[in-house]
């Protein structure tokens, strides 16, 4: 007999495997197998093993075990960081935008850059739309009111009864006001004599979205509240807060002082603006 018959004899005999009280020797269980299916058996369990242990190792076990997984969380972290720092530049710029046609329009020039602008081709177009000389007696009276300097200003009051009374001021400088809110004459702030180097303080908690120095004003220096208001702080010596900082209503953030062509004397000239429209801030600060 070959050993190849010899081999595959062994492999095909059948064996009972019975398993027997120890007390009684009485059988509980018998199993018949050949070693063919045993063979079987172990490697396919084995197998089984390998695959579950694969796929461990791939997911909760990497950390662990996998070279490569320290590598690629980081490639993911950073695309996170990068994506977060774009947005954040994004918006950084826009606040740029804003604080620079807001610094404009408080200074006074004629040009301010908006990010959404009209293009010419649909700004010709919106002038060929509207036909200036037929317009309705209404609107015709307006624009002539407009053209011959009419005194076309909000009722200010209104926001001064209802929507102002959340806020609580904190009073700038202690001192005269030498000069009261006028809208009609253009004075869209209050005059307040003080000490010599008397600090200013900030009336509310914000953020500095001007530190500069105008021609007409001096040093000036205006504060974005909530709520959309604004305070701003003319004719300073001298301004201890730079654009961006945080202040708390009571922070110094400058000094009194006589500068800018539009002065006669140390004094500050403080305006409180709400949605783009003077308010009289005797009305809500207590100098």
């Amino acid at each position: 007999m070959s050993v190849k018959s010899k081999l595959a004899g062994k492999l095909l005999n059948r064996y009972l495997l019975i398993i027997r009280n120890e007390e009684n020797f009485a059988e509980k269980s018998t199993f018949s197998f050949t070693y063919a299916k045993l063979i079987v058996f172990i490697l396919t369990l084995m197998m089984v093993f390998m695959l579950i242990s694969l796929i461990l190792v791939k997911t909760l076990l990497a950390q662990w075990f996998d070279p490569e997984h320290q590598e690629l969380e980081a490639n993911r972290r950073l695309i996170r960081l990068s994506s977060a720092v774009d947005s954040l530049a994004i918006e950084v710029d826009r606040k740029d935008q804003f604080i620079d046609n807001l610094t404009q329009i408080i200074r006074g020039d004629d040009t301010v850059s908006f990010a959404s602008t009209i293009s010419n081709q649909q700004l010709n177009t919106l002038n060929r739309d509207i036909d200036l000389d037929n317009l309705p007696p209404i609107d015709s009276q307006f624009r002539k009111e407009f053209e011959e300097g009419g005194d076309i200003l909000l009722d200010l009051e209104t926001y001064s009864s209802s929507d102002l009374q959340e806020f609580f001021l904190f009073s700038p400088i202690s001192g005269i006001v030498l000069s009261p809110y006028n809208a009609k004459n253009e004075h869209y702030g209050v005059d307040v004599v003080s000490k010599k180097n008397e600090p200013v303080k900030c009336v509310a908690d914000g953020t500095v979205i001007l530190s500069d120095w105008t021609q007409e004003a001096g040093y000036v220096i205006s504060v974005q509240h909530k709520g959309n208001l604004i305070s701003v702080y003319k004719h300073n010596s001298a301004l201890l807060k730079k654009v961006g900082n945080f202040v708390k209503a009571g922070d110094l953030i400058a000094i009194i002082g006589n500068t800018g062509e539009l002065t006669s004397g140390p004094h500050l000239h403080f305006e409180l603006w709400y949605n783009g429209n003077p308010v009289n801030p005797e009305e809500f600060v207590s100098f």
